[in-house]
């Protein structure tokens, strides 16, 4: 019989937080959630499948567009292509970037739709028919995307998550022979609280409690699994800030409206896209680059500074 496989990305669960069993291993840099991702899925570096960040630079539009899903921003062959090409199928529910993948027999990720007028209604992208409402049904409600980012996130997406991964996993109609899902909530308690914190400790206990739970139901349904975190939290003090420094040398043009400075991209000879702790630099030409080098030379926590073409 072929394996079949449940694979878990686990955010934020660094050395220091794994468990028994658990194995330490060198992240990608950088060590962010796409990155890490699209690495895994195509067994490349970034500089192969060119997801460099959590954030895309389009360059004919001149902007700057974060958690975008289309599964084109991913370059590359898929490291199931030829499983699927064996007959077998596979899925991705909450991964980055999954969204239009030929090579996904079953897509779950939030897809929401943000009114023109304001607000936003909430929704997840579902491949095949029939899938969504399964879920729904299977975990007697909705998931809630209040609880995977913004103010309010939560353990509670985790704890949906968990339920719908198993639920695919029982479900013959649907389950496919390879599976992969995500666990996000760790993250956010490490990011408000610090990893050393007693809520640090009460979101890892609850990790631990989803893992549980997946390997016994990949299990009891003939699967084997992998487990496994992205990268790690360090605790910070202080900040910097690589866009004030681009604009005080004259770099980064701003709009301001109603008492407010906006960025525009289409005046500016250099702008910064700032992902956690790495900024990737844009520069409009070999001479703006020069000067971009120069502003952020001395700045406080500016470690690397590299040239990619």
């Amino acid at each position: 019989m072929s394996t079949k496989l449940l694979v878990v990305q686990v955010a934020a669960l660094g050395a220091e937080f794994s468990p028994p069993g658990f194995r330490t291993a060198e992240s990608f840099f950088p060590a962010v959630t796409c990155t890490a991702q699209a690495s895994f899925r195509t067994a490349s570096a970034p500089r192969g499948h060119g997801m460099v960040a959590n954030g895309v630079r389009v360059a004919d539009l001149r902007k700057i567009m974060l958690w975008e899903q289309s599964s084109a921003l991913v370059e590359g062959p898929r490291i199931w292509s030829r499983y699927r090409a064996a007959g077998r199928k596979a899925g991705m529910m909450f991964w980055q970037q999954s969204l239009g993948d030929s090579e996904l027999d079953l897509v779950y990720s939030p897809a929401p739709i943000h009114k023109h007028s304001g607000g936003m209604i909430q929704d997840c992208y579902a491949k095949p028919a029939g899938l969504d409402a399964m879920l729904r049904k299977k975990t007697g409600r909705a998931f809630n995307l209040m609880h995977y980012w913004g103010p309010v996130a939560s353990h509670k997406s985790s704890a949906w998550i968990t339920d719908a991964t198993c639920a695919v996993l029982a479900d013959s109609q649907f389950a496919p022979d390879l599976l992969f899902s995500y666990l996000p909530h760790l993250d956010y308690d490490l990011q408000r609280h610090g990893p050393a914190s007693r809520q640090a400790k009460k979101s890892l206990d609850f990790t631990l409690q989803c893992i549980a739970r997946l390997k016994a139901e990949a299990e009891a349904r003939g699967y084997q699994w992998l487990f496994y975190g992205d990268y790690a939290i360090q605790p910070v003090t202080g900040a910097v800030f690589p866009n004030r420094r681009l604009r005080e040398a004259g770099l980064l043009e701003t709009r301001d409206i109603k008492g407010m400075l906006y960025a525009d991209l289409f005046a500016s000879p250099a702008f910064a896209m700032v992902d956690h702790q790495i900024a990737h630099v844009y520069t409009r030409d070999a001479a703006a680059a020069a000067a971009a080098r120069e502003a952020l030379a001395g700045m406080p926590g500016i470690e690397t500074i590299l040239d990619r073409k």
